[in-house]
């Protein structure tokens, strides 16, 4: 590899690192490598293409789920394989159908669990870094009178 291959990313991975659906994006940009540099000037000034896109979409399947506040497996599972603008997720959100009610408290339990166990997880290692300590404390070299004349 090149390095000059190494600061050039393919349209799909720019398109995915900006949120965007690429088949929606101008052939122009479908068909160029993009440098570091343009990524960087695309995402600190997008041009109106872009701004229109990330506004309206079609949006790919991981911003939809953002958006929904479900999982993509859960788009699946509610029958979206196709990417979503954002009237059509507004009305799904202002009406939403039995499956994206199930599929947002389905991800907000995964959401909470995960919360318990990471909270969990760090309880344990704090109590397990202050037994250490006093351990360290304990077994530490005591200073003798003569140490300190």
């Amino acid at each position: 590899m090149t390095s000059a291959n190494s600061q050039s990313m393919k349209p799909a991975t720019v398109a995915k690192k900006l949120g965007i659906y690429l088949p929606a994006t101008p052939q122009e940009f479908q068909d160029s490598e993009i440098t570091r540099a343009d990524f960087a000037e695309l995402q600190a000034n997008a041009p109106e293409w872009l701004a229109e896109l990330r506004r309206t979409g079609p949006h790919p399947r991981p911003v939809v789920a953002q958006k929904l506040n479900i999982s993509i497996s859960g788009l699946a599972r509610g029958g979206i394989t196709e990417p979503l603008t954002t009237a059509e997720i507004t009305e799904l959100l202002a009406a939403p159908p039995q499956w994206l009610v199930v599929e947002r408290a389905t991800h907000a339990a995964v959401r909470s669990e995960a919360k318990r166990i990471k909270e969990e997880a760090a309880k344990k290692e704090a109590t397990k870094e202050a037994k250490t300590n006093a351990t360290a404390k304990r077994d530490a070299p005591k200073a003798s009178k003569r140490d300190h004349a």
